[in-house]
This record gives structure tokens, C-alpha cells and sequence, in this order.
């Protein structure tokens, strides 16, 4: 019966937990089962060993259930436990991820930080004033070496800003003041004296020293030296050390920083001070700073009236030692086109702008000031120009007359209010001829912008007057051709002959077109023609002898001509308002109200003040209705 009956073996602890249904299975075979149960039937021992044997077995699947129950809720928890230690895992990885950015970051702040002050260090150029000694009997009076040492500074930082000049400026301080003082670990150091540290090796700074010595009851001598200044000893009573520590302080000034030094002397307008100065410092100097100090010298020869041709090689010196020293460019396309070389200014000035990267670019827009002269770009020369009045406390970075300067091109820009208006609130400083000159040159402008052409000559006669001192020409070049088409436009022949005579054979665009004007204004036309045409090879990259000759045509009735001459004129010159209107002024005789409209518009970007210009514009306007 048992062999027949084949009862399965026990499940093992390994069974499989998959679910109840594997556990649920029976382990008896059911047809032998099924024959048990009828022979048990007739025979009641095998009956009662059935009963006990089915006992069993159940005891034996209610054991298997409840293990496999025991091993799904271990495997439940164990499930969970899992999870935990997944959660508590990720959150460690997280943590560590945020640690490590942390750390990463701090590493950057700190490299940064030493990347600056490695930088600042290698950058420096301060002047370092340093504690003065001085002995203890004028110690006592309240002079002592910081008193000193900070009236030399007082001094110092006086002509700097005094100084009128695009070159970068030095920074002044006290040795001893301490700005930051975070500990570094470990080292003894401030921040402060870490920097100071990093700038005594590694930088340019001038450390100044002295000490002040009572010669006699009333006498002292005070003496400064210090990096690459040789010691200098300066005289007198004690009731004049104001004095002496002002020329002490120009003579720190001049050995510290010479370019600036150079350029203060401009700004003053000592300019035989500056060149002698520029002669004897130029070979001290490192390459940078030589160009700057050839470039001021440069400044002072031709302020002080000698050769501009002399004014242009030292201002090229300058560019070939640093090509990017944008006064010096700015300088070359000046003295270029004073010379009267304006193509090559023009030109110059074209390169200068490729270097810089375009416009805006590298080069400070105030430095464009000849080339947007040249092409007429008046309102971004003008704009260039009040940036820098307002950016300097309305003195000025240039040298020369700033503010008769502006309120000339804001008339050329037919803006006689805004030109009146900045004349009247003038704060020029500069005094002499070429400041003269250009006052008038301003007001002959702005006479003949109101239609007061006797105003005007009589303006243009006293420039001329001005023009024959070689400070005014170096500085104002083709100012003087306007003065004989002034004095023709009011009948004055014979005195617009002798100004033409005056002018001779100057190569400049505004003088050869005016005598175009001034031979068609006479009724030869075959001279003007020839004029014209001269003025345009002269300079073909500049639009004033294109404007001038179209005008010619436009009165001569030739309109496709003046048209062709306008479109010229318009290329060479963009932002120039004159050629626009003058071409929109043509399109309305010959019907195209559509095309001057648009002309119109485009000048009056360019001159949005325009009176008559917006007369024009309106009453074109109004055909088109």
C-alpha cells in the first residue's frame, strides 16, 4: 500500500516563494489516493492507517503554508530594509556629489581670488608714498614724517588731476594704509600685506621716501627719492615748505610717471617745458610709456607752433612702439590731415578702426575725432566729445578748446539753439590763439547757419588774422579755406582773391572746392569743373568734393548729374545730412516724391534739428497727399 501509494518527500526550506499556488499543490498522487480510499472502505485497519497517514500529510501542508508565509513576510521586510539602505545610500552619493561641488567652488573662489591679486600685483603702477623722517624739533611743531609725506601726496594727486590726458593715470596712496586686513592662516600676513608683497616683487609701483632736515632756525632742506628716482634736495625757509613740496612733488611726478608729467605740461600749456622734458626723459622710459611721452612731445610741438611735419614723425614713433596707443593713432590722422594729407588720414583712420576691432571697438570713440571730421560723421564726433565733458567734470581729456569745439559741429549740424546754448555755458580754459581762432571759427559757422553772411566774413577775416601764427595752422588746417567764399558771398572780390591768394597752393579738399564755387559764382563754369575734379582726386574718400560738385550741377540744371555726385558723396560720407538733402531736393524736381521722402528721412537722423530740412520734408510731404 505505501509502496503503491508513493507519498512525495517534504519541501525543503528552499522552496520556491513565488505564491501560494506552488504551495497549494498536493503532494499525494490522487489516483493512488482514490484506491486507498476504497480499499479502506472494506478493510478497516488500512482505514484507520489511511486516516492517521491523511493526518499527517495535512499536518505536513499547513507546516509547508506557514513556512512559506514566514519566508514572503521576511522577504517583505528584507524588501524594505533594502529600499531603506537604497534611500540612505542614494542621499550619501548626493551628499557627497554636493560636497565635492562645494569644495570645487571654494578652490575657485580662492583661485580667482589669488589670479587677481597675482594680476593686480603684476599690473601695479602706483606711487607709493612712503613715512618721511624728520627730526623731533619739527616733530613737535606737527611735522612729521606723516604730515609731510602726506603733503607730498596732497601735491602729487593735484597735478594728476590737473593732467589732461587719455594716458592711463597712476594711483596714489600711502604705504602704510591698510585697506584689508583678513588674516592668512597660517602665515602672519593681511590680505593687505599679501597684495603689497605681490606688488613690491612683481610690479611696476614707485616707492617714495624722504626726509625733511632744519638747516638753520628758519631753513629746512627737504629730500625725496626712491624706485628709479634719483634724490633731489629742495631748499629754502620753513614758511615756504608749501613750496617746496610742490616742486618736489612735479619733480617725484616727472621722474615716477614722465608721460603724464609730459601731458600736465600740455594741459598747461608749457610746452617748451614738455618738449625739453620729453628730449631728456625718452630714453629712461619702458616702450609703452615711451610711446605716450612721444606722443605728448608730439602734442607740444605742434601747440607750440613748430613743424607739424616734426608733430607727425613723433606721433608715428609712437604707433611703432605700441600700435595701440589710440592717441598717438588719433594724433597721426590729425597731423596727417593738417599737413594736408587727407586721403592718408582718411585712410589711417580706415586702419585704426580695423585694429580696434570696428566701431565701437577697443579704441575710445573720442579718439575718431579727425577721421569723423574728415568724412563728415558729425554726429558720433559730437556725441564722442560731450561723453568725455561729462565723463571729466566738462574739462575735457583732449587738449584744446572743448566746448567751442562742440558748439561748432552742432551747428554744422544745423543746430544753432543747441550750439548758442553750448557757447554760453562754455568752460574752456585754454587761452592763446588756437583757442581764439576757434571761437571764431565757431561763430563765422553759426553766423552763416542764421543766414548773417556779413557776420559771417567778418568772423572768417579775424581767424585769418589768427591763422598766421603756426599754432593756429598746426591745429585748424582747412579752417582757412572758408574764408574767401565767405568774403565772396557778400561782394567782396577783391577780398576773396587775396584770401584765395593767402591760401596758395594748400592741398586741402574744403580749399579746392571752394574754388570751384567761387569760379561758377563768377560764371566759369569750365574752372569750376576743373576745380571740382581736383578736389576729388585730391581725396577720393572724401565726400566734400562730390557734395560741392553735385550742388554745381544742381544749379546748372543738370539734375542726374548732381544726382550721380549726391549718391557719391552719400557713400563716402553716410551720416552726413547735407548730401541727403541736397539728392532729396533733386528728386522732387524730377517727381519722385516717394525717394525724397526717404532721403529726408534718412538726413534727418543725422540732423534732427533741421529747420529747413523738416520745411522740406513737410512740404514734399504734403505733393504726396
Amino acid at each position: 500500500m505505501a509502496e503503491s501509494g508513493g507519498v512525495s518527500e517534504i519541501p525543503s526550506a528552499g522552496i520556491d516563494p513565488a505564491g501560494e499556488s506552488s504551495a497549494a499543490e498536493t503532494p499525494l498522487d490522487p489516483t493512488a489516493a482514490a484506491l486507498a480510499a476504497e480499499e479502506a472502505k472494506r478493510n478497516p485497519d488500512l482505514a484507520q492507517e489511511a486516516s492517521a497517514y491523511f493526518r499527517r500529510q495535512s499536518q505536513l501542508v499547513e507546516a509547508q503554508r506557514q513556512l512559506v508565509n514566514i519566508q514572503t513576510e521576511h522577504l517583505h521586510e528584507q524588501r524594505a530594509v533594502n529600499l531603506s539602505l537604497l534611500r540612505l545610500k542614494r542621499f550619501g552619493e548626493r551628499l557627497r556629489v554636493g560636497l565635492q561641488v562645494f569644495v570645487i567652488l571654494v578652490a575657485t573662489v580662492i583661485g580667482i581670488f589669488g589670479a587677481v591679486l597675482i594680476h593686480d600685483g603684476l599690473t601695479s603702477r602706483s606711487v607709493v608714498i612712503e613715512r618721511f623722517e624728520a627730526p623731533h624739533s619739527l616733530a613737535e611743531r606737527g611735522l612729521t614724517g606723516a604730515v609731510i609725506a602726506g603733503g607730498l601726496l596732497d601735491q602729487l594727486t593735484r597735478i594728476q588731476a590737473a593732467t589732461r590726458s587719455s594716458t592711463q593715470r597712476a594711483k596714489l596712496t600711502n604705504a602704510w594704509e591698510r585697506t584689508i586686513s583678513i588674516a592668512v592662516p597660517e602665515t602672519g600676513l593681511s590680505i593687505g600685506e599679501l597684495s603689497q608683497m605681490l606688488r613690491q616683487r612683481f610690479g611696476h609701483d614707485v616707492y617714495i621716501a624722504g626726509d625733511l632736515v632744519q638747516t638753520s632756525t628758519d631753513g629746512v632742506a627737504l629730500t625725496v627719492r626712491g624706485t628709479g628716482v634719483a634724490p633731489a634736495t629742495f631748499r629754502g625757509s620753513l614758511s615756504d615748505l608749501d613750496t617746496h613740496t610742490r616742486e618736489a612733488a612735479e619733480y617725484v611726478f616727472g621722474q615716477a610717471r614722465p608721460a603724464l608729467w609730459a601731458a600736465y605740461l600740455d594741459s598747461r600749456e608749457r610746452y617748451a617745458e614738455a618738449i625739453a622734458f620729453a628730449r631728456s626723459a625718452v630714453g629712461r622710459t619702458e616702450p609703452v610709456e615711451r610711446a605716450r611721452l612721444f606722443d605728448m612731445w608730439s602734442d607740444a610741438v605742434a601747440s607750440i607752433g613748430g613743424s607739424v611735419r616734426e608733430a607727425l614723425s613723433l606721433a608715428r614713433q609712437a604707433v611703432n612702439l605700441n600700435p595701440t596707443d589710440w592717441g598717438a593713432q588719433s594724433d597721426v590722422q590729425a597731423w596727417l590731415a593738417n599737413v594736408g594729407d587727407e586721403e592718408g588720414a582718411c585712410r589711417a583712420g580706415e586702419a585704426m578702426q580695423g585694429l580696434a576691432g570696428g566701431r565701437p571697438g577697443r579704441a575710445p570713440e573720442l579718439q575718431y575725432a579727425s577721421w569723423d571730421y574728415l568724412t563728415w560723421n558729425l554726429p558720433a564726433a559730437s556725441a564722442a566729445l560731450f561723453a568725455d565733458l561729462e565723463a571729466t567734470n566738462w574739462a575735457g581729456s583732449n587738449f584744446g578748446p572743448q566746448w567751442a569745439t562742440l558748439a561748432w559741429m552742432q551747428t554744422l549740424m544745423h543746430d544753432p539753439e543747441s550750439a548758442q546754448f553750448t557757447i554760453s555755458n562754455a568752460r574752456d580754459e585754454r587761452s592763446g590763439g588756437y583757442a581764439t581762432a576757434m571761437l571764431h571759427q565757431m561763430n563765422a559757422t553759426l553766423a552763416g547757419e542764421l543766414g548773417d553772411a556779413e557776420g559771417a566774413a567778418k568772423e572768417w577775416e579775424a581767424l585769418a588774422e589768427e591763422y598766421k601764427e603756426p599754432e593756429v595752422a598746426n591745429n585748424l588746417g582747412s579752417a582757412i579755406c572758408y574764408v574767401a567764399p565767405a568774403l565772396e558771398r557778400v561782394g567782396r572780390h577783391a577780398a576773396a582773391d587775396a584770401a584765395l591768394e593767402a591760401v596758395g597752393m594748400l592741398t586741402f579738399v574744403d580749399c579746392y572746392r571752394f574754388k570751384g564755387d567761387i569760379h561758377e559764382a563768377r560764371g566759369d563754369w569750365a574752372g569750376a569743373q576743373e576745380w571740382y575734379s581736383k578736389a576729388v582726386k585730391l581725396a577720393p574718400s572724401l565726400p566734400a568734393g562730390y557734395y560741392s560738385w553735385g550742388l554745381a550741377f544742381a544749379k546748372h540744371g543738370d539734375l542726374d548729374g548732381a544726382a550721380a555726385k549726391f549718391k557719391d558723396a552719400n557713400q563716402k560720407g553716410p551720416r552726413w545730412a547735407d548730401p541727403l538733402k541736397a539728392w532729396g531736393d533733386v528728386l522732387v524736381k524730377r517727381g519722385n516724391i516717394k525717394d525724397a521722402l526717404a532721403k529726408y528721412d534718412e538726413a534727418l537722423k543725422y540732423a534732427p534739428n533741421w529747420k529747413q530740412l523738416k520745411e522740406a520734408r513737410d512740404a514734399t510731404a504734403k505733393q504726396k497727399t
